[in-house]
């Protein structure tokens, strides 16, 4: 008979009886120095999980994990276990990315713990075979393209089963808590603490959900609400970059003797959509090809940088009316998930087939029929026009072989955990942030007022840094929610 990990029971609870989990939380780790770029002192390990918890005496697998020891023995707290996002981001070098960013007194406390999720890098990695179109999570909705879009989804679909379907229903937020639970156990760690950032701050949040008394001081950096998981996650960005729309439409305003775009917002908001309507007709040349309105659409995250993408739109506006090529895009300079190249697998599909196996495999809540995603995709768009239907057409999970082996996890706790927010993140936004604190009742949260860009910790210092210096150094959460400047 075997024993399935349970949602609140650790692994190293299994010690006695012979049971068949004992020797994953009691195995012994072999460091060496990794063969990544890193300083010295980095040292990389394997640890074997199994691929399905509900019979652990069956198929393992290994994870690729990795740490920078503190830099005091005297001072040291334990171990920071750390995820970048994705899902499907490697994290093997994150502790060598990281490091930079904390301060000497939380070095000095911590182990730095990078690891590959499983299915990802050196991981086990996976993969479908996607084509790069299959790849694009977002597809603007038309009613001549639908049909399409489905064949497309249904694709995808079918590539993944076809693949990777042996593995496909192990690979879970869940699962990847579970394996996070039996790497604190092979360190020897009582607790694990935590950073994460986008993806990672819904698994972080699943860790404290399903292993409470195992979590420790646990930084959660541009946060996604976990009672949206998955296509609430998608369809949840429209709502911020409407926001974020309008609030470049009154900054463009103001500086119409500068960039010409219209004297009120509302002259800039009609200046955008009849550059978009035109694209449609006729897409506007740039130095790599061409832009349809769709394309410059898909592009909502820029509004939140309105100093950078203003010149954007006056280039492609001047390209559309005769004007010299405008750009393709530009350099927002916000930091992106870092893909290492993984073993035997093609990075950027090893990403995209991630992102559907948690996506599709974490909840049973995507709809099956094709009509419910047109319908939706209709009235988000109606709602929110630039960016509605984007997250709300047809995805993969509508033909997803198996549904989820296990519910959706509810977080709802009084774990202690810092959630620090950019006000203007575009794809982690500042609502979806406030759904985490609401999840997490223990939590305290840091916004950055005016705060541009995906990722606080990740894009180097600012006003919330004192505050998860001295979380990670002491475990003390600010007194109370707060909103700084800087």
């Amino acid at each position: 008979m075997t024993t399935v990990l349970t949602a609140l029971t650790p692994v190293t609870a299994f010690a006695a009886g012979g049971d068949p989990l004992q020797p994953y939380a009691q195995q012994k780790l072999r460091w060496e120095r990794c063969d990544v770029d890193g300083p010295a002192g980095f040292e990389c390990a394997k640890v074997t999980v199994p691929l399905d918890y509900a019979d652990p005496a069956g198929r393992t697998i290994d994870l690729a994990i990795s740490r920078i020891r503190p830099g005091s023995a005297k001072q040291r707290h334990g171990a920071l276990l750390m995820n970048p996002g994705g899902p499907g981001v490697p994290g093997l070098s994150l502790p060598v990315e990281i490091q930079p960013l904390l301060s000497a007194e939380v070095r000095d406390r911590f182990d730095l713990v990078g690891f590959d999720p499983r299915g990802v890098g050196r991981s086990a990695p996976i993969g479908c075979g996607l084509t790069a179109d299959e790849r694009v999570p977002y597809h603007p909705y038309k009613a001549e393209t639908f049909d399409a879009d489905v064949a497309r989804a249904r694709s995808v679909a079918d590539k993944c089963w076809a693949k990777a379907g042996d593995t496909l229903p192990h690979i879970t937020t869940r699962n990847t808590a579970r394996d996070m639970d039996v790497v604190r156990a092979a360190l020897g760690e009582r607790k694990i603490s935590y950073f994460g950032y986008s993806y990672g701050t819904y698994l972080g949040a699943v860790y404290t959900q399903m292993f409470p008394r195992r979590a420790d001081r646990f930084v959660l950096d541009s946060a996604l609400d976990p009672a949206l998981a998955w296509r609430g996650t998608l369809r949840a960005a429209a709502p911020g970059a409407e926001l974020a729309f309008a609030r470049w439409t009154e900054w463009a305003a103001a500086r119409d003797a500068v960039y010409g775009l219209g004297a009120t917002p509302a002259e800039v908001r009609k200046t955008f959509w009849d550059l978009v309507a035109h694209a449609d007709r006729t897409p506007v040349p740039t130095e790599g090809g061409a832009l349809s309105g769709d394309d410059i659409r898909i592009r909502y995250a820029d509004f939140v940088r309105v100093e950078a993408v203003t010149p954007w739109i006056v280039a492609l506006k001047a390209a559309a009316e005769g004007g010299p090529a405008g750009p393709t895009a530009f350099d927002a300079g916000a930091r992106g998930d870092a893909v290492r190249p993984a073993d035997a697998i093609d990075a950027a599909d090893n990403q995209a087939a991630m992102t559907w196996a948690v996506f599709c495999g974490d909840t049973r809540d995507w709809p099956r029929g094709p009509e419910q995603y047109r319908r939706d995709a209709v009235r988000d768009r109606a709602r929110y026009p630039l960016a509605g239907d984007l997250g709300a057409n047809v995805q993969p999970c509508a033909f997803w072989k198996r549904p989820a082996a296990e519910p959706a996890t509810v977080v709802n706790n009084d774990v202690d955990a810092l959630i620090v927010q950019n006000q203007w993140d575009p794809q982690a936004t500042l609502a979806m942030a406030q759904g985490m604190r609401r999840a997490l009742h223990g939590a305290r949260m840091i916004t950055v007022a005016g705060g541009e860009g995906h990722g606080v910790v990740v894009a180097g210092p600012s006003c919330a840094s004192a505050d998860v210096d001295r979380y990670l150094t002491t475990g003390r959460l600010p007194a109370k929610d707060r909103t700084c400047t800087g």
